[in-house]
């Protein structure tokens, strides 16, 4: 995996050399974290694959979608026009699915949600329910911006969502700490986002909502029980479910 630039933000991407794919893989990271908790699934995808870094965008002031949506788009320059992509979005992310897919110059083949929150299928979509907003105000400290998302919960919640040590420190060393005002946004959600195959994998039973609404909607939903950063436990079978549930998703 190689680590370039592109318009000052960090970006991995892996290009095998000799491969046919029908899609370039865009693997997208909340914003309460960072890109590490997608690359060991970037190093086993037999695809082209992109996984743009969302880190600073909250410092850039609301709203905070765009600055979102334009560090997807930064990382498509190496991706011809023709070529289509798929957005696979993990968590928080979910919820910028819908103005990534308007903003793309590219042609968006399907979305994969990720353990995520689910956009409306039209219409303004909060990012935090008004409970969650209750539970972070109290947690916000006087520079405005509120802790690391893994310091939000009790320990014996956290560390569980860790393979070992040493990655927990990485994923920790990248988190970002973001203003109250990120979690108070109203995220645009344009008409007609959701026309093409959409689908869902579940981890924790905090998503069975979430993966119960996009059964709902008529899309694919799989279940790998695990916790919220399952990508980083058994990235093997996460990787095998990106693989299957996206098959074909290029017409």
């Amino acid at each position: 995996m190689r680590v370039s630039r592109a318009g000052g933000v960090a970006v991995f991407a892996a290009f095998r050399k000799g491969e046919r794919m029908d899609a370039t893989i865009v693997l997208v990271h909340s914003p309460s974290v960072g890109p590490s908790t997608w690359a060991p699934v970037a190093d086993r995808l037999d695809a082209p694959v992109l996984v743009p870094s969302l880190l600073g965008v909250a410092d850039e002031g609301p709203p905070f979608w765009r600055p979102v949506a334009q560090a997807v788009q930064d990382v498509l320059h190496p991706v011809r026009r023709e070529h289509p992509i798929v957005i696979v979005a993990h968590s928080n992310a979910g919820l910028f699915v819908p103005a990534i897919v308007d903003a793309s110059p590219r042609r968006v083949a399907g979305c994969l949600f990720v353990d995520a929150a689910l956009p409306a299928t039209a219409g303004p979509t909060p990012v935090a329910p008004p409970e969650l907003l209750d539970f972070l105000r109290p947690k916000l400290r006087p520079d405005g911006r509120l802790p690391q998302w893994t310091q939000w919960w009790d320990e014996a919640d956290v560390a569980p969502m860790f393979p070992d040590p040493a990655t927990r420190a990485l994923v920790t060393a990248e988190q970002p700490r973001l203003p109250l005002s990120y979690y108070e946004e109203h995220v645009p959600v344009p008409a007609g986002w959701d026309d093409r195959p959409c689908g869902y994998l579940l981890f924790a039973p905090a998503y069975e909502p979430m993966a119960k609404e996009a059964a709902h909607r008529g899309w694919r939903v799989d279940h790998l029980p695990g916790e919220h950063l399952h990508q980083l436990v058994d990235p093997d079978a996460v990787t095998a479910h990106i693989r299957t549930m996206t098959a074909g998703w290029s017409g």
